[in-house]
C-alpha cells in the first residue's frame, strides 16, 4: 500500500481546521528546499517589512528579536497566539518575526533542544531571542520586550506575575536573551525529553556564567490578571513521566550538551500567514541517542523512533 506523505496529512488537517474554525486563519505554506535549508542570512523577510509599515509611527528599534516558540500539535493555540502577541509588540514598536519550533520526530518533546534549533536559524540576524510559551498571552501594556541590559536575561514572565510559576528561580514562560549571552551559556540542555526542569537548568547556567536574571519593575497587576494562560490541562496533559535514569541525570548541571552538540535536521520551512501576519514554521527533526538519553522514548523503542516519513 502506498504511503501518504506526512506533509500532506500536515496539509490537510490544517486546511480542515481552518475551515472549520470558519476562516479564522489564511494560511499559505511556501516549502523551500530540503536539500539545503539554511540558517537565515538577509535581514527581515519581504512580508515582515510589510509588517514594519505598519508600526511606522513608532520610533524604529535597533535591535531585532526572534520569537521562538517551540511547539508541538497546539494549533488552536497558535491561532491565538500570533495575533495577539503581534498586536502587542507592534504597540511598542519592537521589530521582530515570529518563528515556530514544529517538531516532527516521534520522540518526546524536548523544548530546549528546540530553542537550540531556533538560535542556530536565527542568530545572523537577530540580536535578542524571546524564549516564549505559546500558551501564555501578555495582558499588561507595561511588560516591555525590550533588549536585555548587559547584567544577563530579561524574564519577562517573573514569579510575581506567572499565574502558575511562583519560585525564585523560576526563569521560564517568557525569558529574552541576547544573542552573545545565550552563546556564551552554550545555550539550553538537550537532555530534557518531556515536560518540564530545562528552565530550572537553564538558571544555572545563567549563574555559572556570571549574569543574573532581570525582571520588569513597577508593575501594578499580579498573578491573575498580567497573562492570560490559554492552556487546557484537561485537554491536553503534560507528559511528565519519568523513566529510565531521568530524574536522577535530570536533576544536575548538564556540562555535556548544548547549542554546540544540538542533533537535528529541518526538513521544511514554512510561511504561515495567520490573520495577516506572517510567521516561519520550522519543520524540526530532533534525533536522540538512546544510549545517553534513553527517556527521550519511554516506551523503549527509541530507534523505531527515528524513522519517520519525510
Amino acid at each position: 500500500m502506498k504511503m501518504v506523505n506526512i506533509s500532506t496529512i500536515n496539509w490537510l488537517f490544517v486546511c480542515g481546521l481552518s475551515f472549520c474554525l470558519g476562516g479564522i486563519a489564511v494560511l499559505s505554506f511556501m516549502p523551500l528546499s530540503s536539500d539545503c535549508i539554511c540558517p537565515l542570512k538577509n535581514p527581515l523577510s519581504r512580508a515582515n517589512a510589510e509588517e514594519q509599515t505598519k508600526t511606522k509611527t513608532f520610533t524604529k528599534s535597533a535591535h531585532k528579536m526572534a520569537v521562538l516558540v517551540p511547539f508541538r500539535d497546539r494549533f488552536e493555540e497558535l491561532l491565538q497566539f500570533v495575533p495577539h502577541l503581534t498586536l502587542f509588540l507592534r504597540r511598542q514598536g519592537v521589530e521582530h518575526h515570529i518563528f515556530v519550533l514544529n517538531q516532527v520526530d516521534r520522540y518526546r518533546f524536548n523544548r530546549a533542544s528546540l530553542i537550540n534549533v531556533g538560535f542556530h536559524f536565527t542568530s545572523e540576524v537577530y540580536d535578542y531571542i524571546a524564549m516564549h510559551d505559546v500558551d501564555l498571552l501578555p495582558l499588561n501594556k507595561d511588560l516591555l520586550y525590550e533588549y536585555p541590559s548587559s547584567l544577563g536575561p530579561l524574564h519577562i514572565a517573573g514569579p510575581k506575575l506567572h499565574p502558575k510559576y511562583h519560585y525564585d528561580n523560576f526563569v521560564g514562560g517568557i525569558l529574552l536573551v541576547r544573542r552573545e549571552h545565550f552563546k556564551q551559556m552554550n545555550g539550553m540542555s538537550n537532555q530534557y525529553w518531556g515536560w518540564g526542569l530545562e528552565d530550572d537548568e537553564f538558571f544555572v547556567r545563567i549563574r555559572d556564567a556570571g549574569l543574573q536574571v532581570t525582571r520588569p519593575q513597577n508593575i501594578k497587576t499580579g498573578i491573575n490578571d498580567t497573562f492570560s494562560h490559554i492552556h487546557n490541562r484537561h485537554h491536553r496533559k503534560r507528559d511528565t513521566q519519568k523513566c529510565f535514569n531521568q530524574k536522577e541525570m535530570t536533576r544536575k548541571r548538564d556540562h555535556s550538551t548544548g547549542l554546540n552538540n544540538v542533533n537535528y535536521k529541518i526538513l521544511k520551512v514554512h510561511d504561515l500567514l495567520i490573520d495577516g501576519v506572517n510567521v516561519t514554521i520550522l519543520n524540526i527533526l530532533l534525533d536522540c541517542d538512546a544510549n545517553k538519553t534513553p527517556w527521550c522514548d519511554c516506551s523503549g523503542t527509541a530507534a523505531a523512533a527515528s524513522v519517520v516519513q519525510t
